[in-house]
């Protein structure tokens, strides 16, 4: 597949897909090994450290005795910001490994070309990153996500004369895009944080040439069309849990007394392994929107475009002699 090329809406569906159908063996082989481990622990450690404190949420304030929930956060304060801290740890490796994985893995396809990229390599791509990453984190905290709160207020804000509506459906994809392109160029190029920010801002509405017309809506259209075909996906599988809550919920008991607890017995059982394998699969299907990302990254990258056509000529050239 070639990567630093023009695309449009249409391709950049397409593309996606073929990249998982050319390519998705070897790279989800690397990712679960990388990132399978790491992904079961925090969901057992989250549902397992909580578990009792979601039973005290869903039950202990029924009979109207709130002091029950504040006695039981009193008295395990410890083991709950142990469990926070552990889970907090292995969140931010899980969401180091989920984020910088295609970003490292297609920079190493375009860089090689090779389809059999091996655990060592993206070991020894994520090690070399690790520090870039903790930066990276820093400014999105602190620098990208107060900016976008601040954009995001004021259009809630002009929701009531319609246009803020609007303003929202249009700046949540957006969002996504400029943070996603961000990433891209950070861990692609040399440049600082702010460098990479400034170019991700201006590549959602022109190309690097200046010349072409804008392809903000061919990279908004695609990221909302994946991640309306993720959220389907994630849906359907969170949709048994779902039963058992509500069915739970209005089930009245034939003394007339409060139902069981949800979370309790083997419907609770059940409704925390449903909810863990939503967790892993939300996790897995990310993949798709952060690929999708870096084709629309490598289409605004068309000062590069010229040298990789000249470079996969040069290729046909070596392979037909």
């Amino acid at each position: 597949m070639q990567f630093y090329r023009k695309r449009d809406f249409g391709t950049f569906i397409s593309d996606t897909f073929n990249f998982f159908k050319e390519y998705g063996r070897n790279y989800f082989r690397n990712y679960i090994l990388i990132n399978g481990l790491l992904l079961i622990l925090l969901v057992f450690v989250f549902i397992i450290g909580y578990r009792e404190l979601f039973l005290q949420i869903a039950g202990s304030n029924t009979g109207g005795g709130s002091y029950y929930f504040e006695t039981y956060f009193q008295e395990n304060q410890g083991v709950l910001f142990l469990v926070t801290g552990i889970v907090f740890l292995l969140f931010m490796a899980v969401m180091m490994v989920s984020y910088l994985f295609p970003v490292l893995y297609i920079k190493r396809l375009c860089e090689t070309g090779s389809k059999n990229i091996t655990v060592d390599d993206m070991l020894g791509d994520l090690k070399k990153n690790t520090g870039r990453f903790l930066k990276f984190f820093l400014g999105l905290v602190f620098i990208v996500m107060p900016l976008a709160m601040i954009v995001f207020g004021i259009s809630g804000l002009l929701v009531f004369i319609f246009v803020g509506f609007l303003l929202l459906i249009l700046l949540g994809p957006a969002t996504l895009s400029v943070i996603n392109f961000l990433m891209y160029d950070y861990f692609s190029t040399d440049k600082g944080f702010f460098d990479s920010l400034s170019y991700a801002l201006r590549a959602q509405f022109s190309y690097r040439n200046g010349r072409e017309k804008s392809p903000f809506w061919k990279y908004w259209g695609s990221t909302v069309v994946l991640y309306l075909i993720i959220q389907t996906i994630i849906s359907a599988v969170t949709l048994i849990p779902t039963l058992i809550i509500f069915g739970k919920i209005f089930t009245v008991t034939p003394d007339g007394s409060e139902p069981e607890n949800i979370l309790q017995g083997t419907d609770g059982i059940l409704f925390l392994i449903f909810y863990g394998i939503a967790v892993l699969i939300s996790f897995l299907m990310m993949n798709a929107i952060l690929v999708n990302s870096g084709l629309q990254y490598y289409d605004s990258r068309t000062d590069l475009h010229r040298h990789s056509d000249f470079t996969e000529i040069d290729s046909i050239g070596t392979h037909e002699i």
